[in-house]
């Protein structure tokens, strides 16, 4: 038997095997001292409501139940055997943490009231194992010592990072305490797995990736370690994926929220590993990549009601999440430590405000980070904690909030939908002390929290736009029950919630309305349409109230509109007829006289007695000064007219251009030196001489420049049979080698060179 107070690993046993009854001692865990026992895998509850699949569902389950009972009833010692050396065991609870109904899920609304008190069983059972295996000392008898503990539990694989993460987002509603305890005290006595979870964060954030690779897009990380595969162009996106892939997406991603938002809650101590990573700034660009992504696919396109309810709501339980795992990370890696007056105060600070700073390109982000947790608050904390923090970098940031709201099309001070949303879907998934009744309540009020939060309207009035005949019937529908309501108000209240009848009729009976609502006139008539002017008459045109603008006149002369030739003229008539030049010779003839006399009134200045003006001559002009620059050469204010000095070049610049401008004198001397005793006045000078001269310059440049011709080839040489000298051999030897670089001389190897490659058939 154990002796006491001796850890369980240091204990040993004394069994009575064979017939003899021969006695053997053995270490107390020991691979033959657990019983033989197959523990079952966990199903979860049935969907729909089968008899045939809930009469199994509780059979195996009742097996499981007794099982895990019979495990949790046996001692110390034995437990430990079984749990250890018993893979069936492990096999069981692995199963009921994959399978296990989660928040979300639809299962959680049970039907049946056996199903419902079945799995709260299961589950507290499993639980309960689990607290058990987690714990190295149950009493002062019952105990094992901490290295070993840590040694039996890591290298027999009863917790790994997974399996805490589905325990915390499992158990974590109403079990917090229990739970951080529990993976406090795993971590504590076994430090390697710190090194695990360091090695889970970036399976982490390939999950995050690979999200967005389903949607289409690529973050930012991976673009700048991996180029943008070649097929990327055509990859479906979140408005072209199947219904079935964006609801399993939606699933992925929510579940992804929210057991990571739940482990960060329950175990902080995980938020420096996760900010060591820089798990923050990939999650802000993730919410920004991700959310308006996802929203568009949901708002756009054509779901089912209650697939379009679910999706919305597990997108808004998403984006709350995804907050609050940045704000743990926020308050544990920063926050927390600056509120402790730790010794590095103002490290901690700046690293707040380098977080809050990385924000601010995220608008979308930032403003629903803003919504839940306000940084103004947390900026007065800092200002609080640092007197001499600098005002004008506190200020940008909070400019950067309001822009933030701006650019999203939000007001600040509003009901926060995506919290309400969050409230009502997001309630835990623990079966301790509840029933049926609770789950299926919670089940309806997460789908009202979704129907109240569901995006009614669009970028074109509401998403479910509904036809004239339609909105009449809601009208008359809504109007039967409540005739003291205007037309007007009721179009508000049904644009609001998304035209669904039942629920504007019950908000406005329970008094429940939104305050936009709440502020209308609820006798508010119905709003007279606008009628739109015609195209035909918003139109503009260049043949506008011409004469065949049929738009504008009710009459058009048709007898000016043919078809073909004209009736009744011919070509040549056409021809003779001259009556446009006589009446453009009538209008040039008007500027072949001369007036000087122009006819007048009588009371007019300048007329004389017979009513004209004449237009004389003055010759009491004077014209003393025509011919004198009056003032010209007088210095201006700005600038100087004609006594402006001559411009001269900057010594610098004649430095620079000293020795440019040598060269270009040593070779005009030569020329200069030729040309004295030319005659300026030559009309054409002879070619031969100008090229003479020009060769002649061309020589003595390349004679300073060091330029040496190439000898003369000896090609053509002597006649035949008169013998030819060693140069000549040596040219036309060189002649036939390398003729074939230019011209027409390498047809044939570039013939067989094609038809190698068969561009020529043979």
């Amino acid at each position: 038997m154990a002796c006491a107070k001796v850890p369980l690993d240091e204990q040993h046993v004394t069994d009575i095997i064979g017939p003899n009854g021969r006695e053997r001692t053995l270490p107390a865990l020991h691979p033959d001292r657990k019983e033989e026992r197959c523990f079952l895998l966990y199903k979860p509850p049935p969907e729909k409501n089968s008899s045939a699949q809930t009469e199994e569902f509780l059979e195996q389950a009742q097996f499981i139940s007794e099982d895990l009972d019979w495990l949790l009833s046996l001692p110390h010692d034995k437990f430990w055997c079984q749990v250890v050396f018993d893979e069936s065991v492990q096999r069981c609870l692995d199963s009921y943490l994959s399978y296990a109904p989660r928040s979300l899920d639809v299962t959680l609304s049970l039907s049946s009231p056996a199903v419902a008190d079945m799995q709260r069983c299961i589950h507290r059972s499993v639980f309960m194992v689990f607290l058990r295996m987690a714990t190295h000392k149950e009493s002062k008898e019952n105990f094992i010592t901490p290295e070993v503990f840590g040694e039996i539990i890591y290298n027999n694989f009863l917790f790994d990072i997974p399996k805490i993460l589905d325990l915390c987002v499992l158990f974590g509603k109403g079990n917090a305490q229990l739970l951080h305890k529990m993976i406090d005290n795993i971590f504590t006595q076994q430090p390697s797995y710190y090194g695990d979870l360091n090695e889970t964060v970036p399976s982490i954030i390939q999950v995050l990736d690979t999200v967005l690779e389903k949607c289409g897009l690529q973050s930012e990380g991976a673009s700048a370690s991996e180029p943008l595969k070649l097929n990327s162009y055509g990859r479906t996106t979140a408005m072209t994926m199947s219904q079935e892939d964006l609801v399993d997406l939606m699933v992925y991603m929510c579940d992804t929220c929210t057991t990571l938002h739940s482990f960060l809650d329950i175990f902080p101590a995980a938020c420096q590993t996760f900010h060591s990573h820089g798990f923050l700034s990939r999650l802000t660009s993730f919410y920004e990549m991700a959310v308006p992504e996802l929203e568009k696919a949901v708002r756009k396109r054509n779901f089912d009601r209650s697939v379009q309810e679910d999706l919305w709501s597990r997108l808004c339980h998403s984006r709350k999440k995804l907050v609050e795992i940045a704000h743990l990370l926020i308050q544990h890696t920063c926050l927390q430590p600056i509120l402790e007056g730790t010794e590095n105060t103002l490290s901690y600070v700046e690293d707040l405000l380098q977080n809050f700073t990385n924000f601010i390109q995220e608008k979308r982000f930032l403003a629903d980070y803003d919504e839940q947790f306000p940084l103004e608050d947390d900026i007065s904390l800092l200002q609080q904690v640092s007197p001499h923090l600098d005002e004008t970098r506190t200020s940008y940031l909070l400019q950067a909030v309001e822009s933030a709201w701006d650019s999203v099309g939000k007001k600040r001070g509003g009901r926060p939908r995506m919290l309400a949303a969050g409230a009502g879907v997001g309630a835990g998934s623990d079966w301790d002390g509840r029933g049926a009744a609770a789950a299926g309540l919670q089940g309806a009020t997460a789908a009202a929290a979704a129907v109240e939060d569901f995006p009614q309207k669009g970028d074109n009035g509401a998403v479910c736009t509904v036809s004239a005949g339609e909105l009449e019937s809601l009208l008359t529908h809504i109007r039967e029950l409540l005739p003291d309501l205007g037309e007007g108000f009721i179009l508000a209240c049904l644009e609001e919630y998304g035209y669904n009848t039942e629920l504007v009729i019950n908000n406005i009976l329970e008094d429940r309305l939104a305050p936009a609502l709440d502020k209308l006139d609820r006798a508010m008539p119905r709003p007279v349409k606008e009628e739109l002017p015609e195209v035909l008459d918003s139109r503009s045109n260049v043949f506008d109230d011409d004469d065949f603008d049929v738009f504008h006149r009710d009459q058009v002369d048709l007898s000016r509109i043919w078809k073909g030739k004209k009736k009744g003229e011919s070509l040549q008539a056409l021809l003779d007829d001259k009556q446009h030049i006589a009446e453009q010779k009538a209008r040039y003839l008007a500027y072949e006289t001369v007036v000087d006399e122009v006819l007048v009134g009588p009371d007019e200045p300048g007329a004389t007695g017979s009513g004209f003006l004449l237009d004389n001559y003055d010759d009491e002009y004077d014209d003393t000064y025509d011919n004198s620059q009056v003032g010209a050469n007088d210095l201006d204010d700005d600038d100087d007219l004609l006594n402006r000095r001559p411009f001269t070049t900057p010594l610098v610049l004649q430095m620079h251009k000293k020795a440019q401008g040598r060269e270009e004198e040593e070779e005009d001397e030569d020329v200069e030196n030729k040309d004295d005793g030319v005659k300026r006045d030559l009309f054409v000078q002879d070619p031969a001489v100008l090229r003479e001269r020009a060769e002649a310059r061309r020589a003595a440049m390349q004679h300073r420049r060091g330029y040496r011709p190439p000898p003369p080839r000896q090609v053509e040489g002597k006649p035949k049979g008169q013998g030819q000298t060693q140069e000549t051999v040596l040219d036309r030897r060189r002649k036939e080698a390398n003729k074939s670089r230019g011209a027409n001389h390498n047809r044939r190897n570039m013939a067989d060179r094609k038809r190698n490659k068969g561009m020529i058939p043979s």
